[in-house]
């Protein structure tokens, strides 16, 4: 079994709307017996820390040069395209 993969998740204040989606991305990949790990962060942090993540899940704008995929939705909140959004976060952290 591989190392779980780690996915950075940002909005912009780091508390309520990021913890959402980190919830959601791990009970949806839990069912799929993909292990992941999961760290909040404000939207102004990520660069520091994008290096340990695998894939950062954003709800806010961020620059492109990161060094690692960014996938940016709202589709957590409002629940239109939440399951595409969840299929393309499987399909980039199995690349």
């Amino acid at each position: 079994m591989s190392a779980p993969k780690t996915i950075l998740v940002a909005c912009g204040t780091g508390i309520a709307t990021s913890t959402v989606v980190a919830k959601g991305i791990e009970e949806y990949l839990k069912e799929r017996g993909i292990h992941v790990n999961t760290r909040q962060c404000k939207a102004t942090e990520v660069r520091g820390l994008a290096a340990d993540a695998d894939l950062i899940v954003t709800t806010t704008p961020l620059p492109k040069d990161l060094g690692k995929p960014v996938i940016q939705t709202l589709a957590f909140l409002t629940g239109i395209g939440k399951e595409a959004v969840l299929k393309q976060i499987e399909e980039t952290l199995k690349a």
